[in-house]
């Protein structure tokens, strides 16, 4: 069934765009076109600029209280939740996603992020009065304004979500650039903003070529640009954001390190280590932990175990819900990733697992997991995002040494530690330079910050502090000694 769709939103209203250039949406697993969506040109995000400046400057968004906004953010959700299983079906044929975490994750996390920022919001400190001898000082966190929000392809309505959540409970304006490898369900997002309350100005979406997103992102009426993407297009965004001082926040990319101590069990690390890893969206997504630092003592067990579990991963139809791994998001990022594995072999790692396409499905862009051995830390492999089913697995000599491995990264994003030693993996923990670490898991918590040290990125999202984000403070001095006429 093809999705096509001829309407961009803009200031909350689907409206026929000034141009009649689509992106196509061809599925990773079939290779068919399933959709077209409508390209912005530069009127186009003119007129959804405008629309936001004219709802943050005259309202009536940012004049609402908490409450109407969060009324508005759980009708979104109410709304979003009866369409999720199309939601679910859409991530399957767009992204590739493996049905398990499409209905898990892609058709429920967008009303999930509506829902906890309303609820957060309502108990947030919006204004704080201080007082120091004399003087008394009322701070107030106002909203930053228009704000422009770029997803990843790897998630793209979920990660829209995500942004725009906290920045229209903060009272902000949002335009979202949505990705044209996978817009469809952020179409159906925004059919859902046209039939909500929310007042017009407010919500604009659409999808956008490359000289069109520069255009957006270094737009004089913009306040804010929040992006999740990879780190020389975050590069690009930051230094065209500094040159107006603009507010920016960057989600960027990642290799992530999973350090495994001595006295780790191996028969319950080794999937847990693949599941956050090679089998975790098939490695497309930033958090994955793609260098297993394992101990020198126990290498060839660890790495053995890894292969064979790797090795029988179900590979196939991401309809399917045996499906573990399914296809790259693209031909062209399947080469790139086909690419790396060359470069690993060049640069003399072992493939352990994997390193090929998958028999008997010719038609998807599929990778075999794979496992290279032999890695030292300064090949590139072992120091560039892949952002494939592809780890390296590298040996270290200790706690200390495992922690030195895993900050001799460009990146900082996220970080484990196996152990069944609480008080060491703690103290390795605090030792590591990244925004987000976990003890023997992987786990991302709503309610708490998420972002990246180093080229990992700036900010964060998730939590009050991704509320925080998209909040400017103002002191407002109110009394200081009293006048002597």
């Amino acid at each position: 069934m093809a999705h096509d769709y001829d309407r961009i939103l803009i200031g909350g209203r689907l409206t026929a765009p000034s141009t009649d250039r689509f992106a196509q949406v061809v599925s990773p697993s079939t290779e068919e076109v399933i959709g077209h969506v409508p390209l912005a040109s530069t009127a186009d995000i003119d007129d959804a600029v405008a629309a936001a400046r004219q709802a943050f400057d005259t309202g009536p968004w940012p004049t609402w209280t908490v409450h109407q906004r969060a009324a508005a953010l759980r009708d979104l959700a109410d709304r979003l939740d009866t369409r999720a299983a199309e939601l679910g079906g859409l991530a399957i044929a767009e992204t590739g996603s493996p049905r398990g975490f499409a209905e898990g994750y892609f058709a429920v996390a967008p009303s999930n992020y509506f829902r906890f920022y309303a609820t957060l919001a309502e108990g947030f400190a919006f204004e704080e009065e201080r007082v120091d001898g004399p003087t008394r000082t009322l701070v107030v966190r106002e909203p930053v304004g228009v704000v422009v929000a770029i997803p990843a392809w790897n998630g793209p309505l979920p990660l829209t979500t995500q942004k725009i959540a906290a920045a229209l409970m903060a009272g902000c304006t949002v335009i979202v650039k949505v990705p044209v490898q996978d817009p469809l369900a952020c179409h159906v997002f925004a059919e859902v903003v046209a039939e909500s309350a929310v007042p017009e100005g407010v919500i604009s979406l659409f999808a956008a070529d490359a000289a069109e997103s520069e255009y957006v992102v270094a737009h004089p009426g913009v306040d804010k640009v929040s992006f999740t993407g990879s780190t020389a297009v975050g590069a690009r965004i930051a230094e065209a954001c500094g040159r107006d001082i603009r507010r920016v926040t960057l989600e960027l990319g990642g290799k992530s390190a999973a350090i495994v101590l001595e006295d780790a069990d191996i028969d319950a690390v080794v999937p847990a280590l693949v599941g956050c890893g090679a089998a975790f969206l098939q490695g497309e997504i930033c958090t994955a932990q793609t260098r297993i630092l394992l101990p020198r003592s126990r290498y060839a067990e660890f790495t053995e175990a890894l292969a064979r579990y790797m090795s029988a991963l179900p590979i196939g139809d991401p309809a399917d819900p045996a499906t573990v791994i399914g296809p790259l998001i693209t031909e062209a990022h399947r080469a790139r990733v086909e690419e790396y594995i060359a470069l690993g072999r060049k640069e003399g790692a072992t493939i352990a697992c994997g390193g090929g396409r998958p028999a008997g499905l010719t038609t998807g862009w599929y990778v075999e997991p794979t496992l290279f051995t032999d890695v030292t830390n300064d090949m590139r492999i072992a120091q560039e995002e892949i952002f494939g089913p592809v780890v390296v697995a590298i040996p270290h000599d200790g706690p200390d040494h495992a922690v030195e491995l895993a900050n001799d990264s460009p990146y900082g994003l996220s970080g484990t530690v196996w152990t069944q030693d609480e008080e060491a993996a703690l103290r390795i923990a605090r030792r590591v330079r990244t925004g987000t670490f976990s003890i023997n898991s992987y786990t991302l918590d709503i309610n708490a910050p998420f972002g990246g040290s180093k080229k990992s990125g700036i900010g964060r999202e998730n939590g009050p502090e991704g509320l925080d984000d998209f909040l400017e403070p103002k002191s407002i001095a109110l009394s200081g000694a009293p006048l002597s006429g």
